[in-house]
């Protein structure tokens, strides 16, 4: 219990704290501060799980398996690198008169109420908490999208909001029929919302209402997802907010929202028999895959590109878990995770980009490998990783779900085929010229923070050779607890 506590504690604690202080000098080092014990804490969870399997808390409202512990460890991570990266970007920000001092106490409170709201949703065993935890999430990135203030932001995070929020309704409605169907079985006086306790009597749930709660939680989860045709909001989220907020908005609340779709999708495969779920997690997954693909053609903004790029990963990891089956689940959970760590280091990395030629638009931003070889590297090798070159864990997860698709799919491999080589195409030929062509770009002010970039990389380039036993573990056991 101790650990969970200080999990959720910490960033609750740290989001209040930064309200009052987040304007100062030190706000900075106090937000890695609390991120880094949120990570820790999130480690001794982990180790907790792997040593006494899955665990219980406060009359089972919480609940740890292999399938969230290590998506708490990742999202714990990989916001202790953004909090890193955000010192010296969100100093330059400052320098530029972007951030004024109010901004800067919203944006240190805010990231670290996001981050407590995410893990709120990964640990809790309650599916409308669950849904509260979403509906939070979207209000505080909402608050993080708009925080320069400017009328493009602005737009951007209305947008985000009214679509969000139209989609969390159906998300909500969703809920209240899985609660109808439950309390046919378990009783108004039994906690009918808590996942454990529907896991059980899965089989006994009404298959109509089953089926009509999937599809509006699908629509209402999927929009946070980003799933074509209900992504409009992600791309303008990513392209107006700072840099920081794009990667974990990409690399993170996009894993927060499948996470809630495939809950309710091991009790809807329960209750139904069939795949109707698969069917339409496969019919929403490959349309986003081909969707993105050929957006990514026509982008000038190179953060609205890698938005694009985020659209397609989350159809091709949907895809993943709609086919089902040990291999497809694995594989979907593997590109979640190098997905998540690759894209933040490519964000990083197009965040210290843009600050040196003062604009996104990538016909304006050549050079980085004379300007700062550091920074050029580290887009191009994590443009690399990201596009699925081998070694890298992309590739194998890549290599994992199509194979699967053409032995159990055929008709889809073909379009996957399709979109990933049009998406290749599309970042390949616009990066390139950034990171190689001639440039009069200036040094940053402020050294730019790299580690966590290649931490990240090297990361993601591990997991492509070797998966560590325990992690292997975690994944063979989520996978086969999310069937198929």
């Amino acid at each position: 219990m101790g650990a969970l506590l200080f999990v959720l504690g910490t960033p609750l604690l740290g989001g209040l704290a930064l309200a009052f202080c987040g304007h100062r000098g030190a706000a900075r080092d106090l937000n890695v501060g609390f991120s880094l014990l949120t990570f820790l804490a999130a480690c001794a969870l982990t180790h907790q799980v792997i040593a006494d399997g899955p665990q219980w808390f406060l009359s089972k409202q919480f609940f740890i398996d292999p399938l969230n512990v290590f998506l708490v460890t990742l999202t714990s991570f990989v916001g202790l690198t953004t909090a890193i990266f955000s010192r010296p970007y969100m100093r330059i920000e400052q320098d530029h008169g972007k951030m004024t001092p109010p901004r800067m106490r919203l944006y240190h409170s805010m990231y670290q109420l996001f981050s407590f709201t995410m893990l709120l949703a990964f640990t809790t065993n309650n599916l409308g908490i669950i849904w509260v935890a979403m509906e939070a999430a979207t209000l505080s990135t909402v608050l993080l999208v708009s925080v320069y203030r400017t009328t493009a932001s602005l737009e951007a995070a209305w947008k985000y909001f009214i679509l969000c929020g139209v989609g969390i309704a159906q998300a909500l409605f969703g809920t209240i029929l899985l609660y109808m169907a439950a309390d046919k079985v378990l009783g108004a006086e039994s906690a009918t919302l808590l996942w454990t306790n529907l896991n059980d009597i899965k089989g006994q749930l009404d298959p109509t209402i089953i089926t009509l709660a999937f599809v509006f939680l699908l629509i209402g989860y999927g929009t946070k997802v980003g799933l074509v045709p209900l992504h409009s909001w992600l791309p303008d989220a990513h392209a107006e907010g700072p840099t920081p907020v794009s990667a974990v908005l990409s690399g993170l609340l996009l894993n927060v929202a499948m996470y809630a779709v495939l809950r309710c999708k091991v009790l809807t495969d329960g209750a139904l028999g069939v795949q109707v779920a698969g069917q339409l997690m496969m019919g929403f997954g490959l349309l986003s895959v081909m969707v993105a693909a050929f957006f990514l053609s026509r982008q000038k903004d190179v953060k609205r590109m890698f938005a694009y790029s985020s659209i397609e990963h989350m159809g091709l990891i949907t895809f993943a878990f709609g086919m089902g089956g040990p291999v497809a689940n694995f594989a979907g959970l593997l590109h979640m995770t190098v997905h998540s760590l690759v894209k933040s280091a490519i964000f990083f990395t197009v965040g210290h980009a843009t600050q040196k030629a003062k604009t996104q638009v990538m016909s304006e931003i050549r050079g980085l490998i004379k300007v700062n070889p550091t920074v050029g590297w580290g887009l191009m090798l994590g443009v690399m990783a990201i596009l699925g070159m081998p070694p890298f864990g992309v590739f194998a997860s890549e290599f994992l779900i199509l194979t699967t698709a053409m032995r159990e799919q055929p008709w889809a491999a073909p379009f996957l085929f399709l979109g990933l080589g049009v998406a290749f195409a599309s970042i390949l030929i616009r990066v390139l010229p950034m990171v190689f062509g001639d440039s009069h770009l200036k040094p940053l002010a402020h050294p730019p923070a790299l580690i966590p970039v290649f931490l990240h990389l090297a990361l993601a380039l591990v997991l492509g050779l070797y998966i560590p036993h325990y992690l292997n573990v975690w994944y063979v056991q989520a996978a086969r607890m999310l069937g198929g």
